[in-house]
């Protein structure tokens, strides 16, 4: 059986606790790896190396830096396929949806080229007399990421790229559900000019992670996955004085306003709320639909297009639009919802709990679930189920929509589908929601915007990539210089003011 490594140092490197994690294959239910769980000792180790590494990385300038997150993104481009199907076999999601995976990540490394820009400082000559000030962005040291399954290429590179491209080292600890595409990210870092021990890959659990939470020379943490973990590593982190961002869980909402095209909006249902089997946390997971007659239509639309969904393995290329879930305790998760779901009263419309893939009988797969007159009392509705679960939840009218997505308690994202300008400009303004789609289904912004939910979906007070990201990981220095000239008249001991 394979056996998945760390890499630290450059360097392919097996694991030494003798704890393992085994690593499936969601197509089809089997073992195909086993990824070492590190101990404290090997977490000191890589961070000791990357600590040593980062000096030497620091002292490249920026331009330099930038240039090897030129390469890296040509080697990105040039490994596609092989990226994308290792991907693929670990997570589950099809082809198309992985190469997005990839890609998306990849357009944070384009971002981070421009470094130089992001880390120029202030200047002000003569602020007094005689007296200049300036302000310079330095690196943090050793930084590090925590990242989930559901975005094994995008998600690290959301983190390291700009990272390092600021000139930290950054240790990675991934999820250990699909570990192979972090390692092959670092071995195209290495490619790409990074020194060795700029980026190391530390596989592990939660004694990983609190190791990671505790170490004196981790300087900053990134974290996504779900709400109750991010506050407990955001409330450990900042607690240790460290500079931590986290972001947990969502329930994005769909406000379909009367006037939307209806042909549009169930395009955009059924790929937001399906696409990669709903494992992501801007999934659209809740339709609301304004007006009876615009529930009826919406929901007559969706039961027709959700029943002809493909539910297969990566391996059916273009004949499947969504696979299985990631593992077993996922699926049993969400099958529960579904049957917690009826039993609360909601109208199962189409029922996938008993999917079977041809073929495939062993595999994680769930058919796709689409409920109607869901209210805000079900579990279904409180908790994000992360599968392929959309829930209507219809309302009277906008305002009743409006509120319905503003009383959540998560706020990562929101869409709302309308013809109107003076609704649609509305609703931007007074959504508490991090980020907004207007007839956009999946509102994730482009690389050179922060992306960041608010209210239990976004813990820390900057966002991932766009400009935000090298404020994260840097710090300001600011200098006040007076170079003395005539002659000299001895010491002050008043506060310097401006004269």
């Amino acid at each position: 059986m394979n056996e998945i490594t760390h890499f630290i140092n450059g360097e392919h490197v097996k694991g030494t606790s003798g704890r393992f994690a085994d690593v499936y294959n969601p197509a089809t239910g089997k073992v195909q790896a086993k990824v070492p769980l590190a101990s404290k000792t090997e977490l000191d180790a890589a961070i000791a190396n990357a600590k040593e590494a980062q000096i030497g990385w620091a002292k490249v300038n920026p331009q330099k830096r930038g240039r090897v997150m030129m390469k890296f993104v040509e080697l990105l481009h040039r490994d596609m396929d092989k990226l994308a199907e290792a991907l693929s076999r670990e997570h589950g999601k099809t082809i198309p949806d992985a190469k997005g995976d990839v890609i998306r990540g990849l357009e944070v490394a384009e971002f981070a080229i421009g470094a130089p820009h992001f880390l120029k400082g202030e200047y002000s000559a003569a602020a007094s007399t005689g007296i200049d000030i300036y302000s310079m962005r330095q690196p943090l040291g050793v930084v590090a990421g925590i990242t989930p399954f559901n975005f094994p290429a995008m998600i690290p590179m959301w983190k390291f790229c700009p990272a390092i491209a600021a000139g930290n080292a950054f240790i990675l600890k991934p999820s250990e559900r699909d570990p192979s595409v972090p390692n092959m990210l670092a071995e195209l870092m290495l490619e790409a000019g990074a020194p060795k021990g700029v980026l190391n890959v530390v596989h592990g659990d939660k004694e990983t992670v609190d190791g990671i939470l505790d170490h004196e020379d981790i300087q900053a943490i990134g974290f996504v996955g779900s709400t109750p973990i991010a506050e407990y590593i955001y409330s450990r982190g900042s607690a240790n004085g460290k500079r931590v961002q986290c972001f947990g869980g969502a329930k994005n909402h769909m406000i379909i306003m009367p006037d939307a095209d209806m042909n549009q909006v169930v395009d955009a249902l059924v790929g937001a709320g399906y696409g990669a089997a709903g494992e992501r946390c801007m999934a659209i997971s809740v339709a609301v639909p304004v007006g009876k007659e615009t529930g009826d239509k919406l929901v007559a639309a969706l039961k027709a297009r959700v029943e002809t969904l493909r539910v297969g393995p990566y391996t059916d290329g273009d004949d499947a639009d969504f696979g299985p879930l990631v593992t077993k305790e996922a699926r049993e998760k969400v099958k529960g919802l579904v049957d917690q779901g009826v039993k609360e009263g909601a109208d199962l419309v189409v029922d996938g709990r008993d999917f079977v893939a041809k073929g495939h009988e062993d595999g994680f797969f769930i058919g796709p679930c689409l409920f109607d007159n869901v209210t805000e009392e079900m579990e279904i509705y409180k908790q994000e189920i992360f599968g392929p679960v959309l829930c209507v939840a219809r309302v009277d009218d906008y305002e009743a929509g409006l509120k319905l997505a503003m009383d959540h308690e998560y706020g990562n994202g929101v869409a709302i589908f309308t013809r109107d300008g003076d609704t649609a400009r509305d609703f931007t303004f007074r959504i508490n929601v991090g980020m907004v789609g207007v007839n956009v289904p999946i509102p994730v912004p482009l690389a050179y915007y922060t992306f960041g939910g608010w209210k239990r979906s976004g813990f820390g007070d900057l966002n991932q990539h766009g400009p935000d990201a090298f404020r994260f990981y840097t710090k300001t220095k600011t200098v006040t210089s007076r170079w003395p000239s005539g002659t000299k008249e001895g010491a002050s001991f008043t506060i310097p003011t401006m004269e």
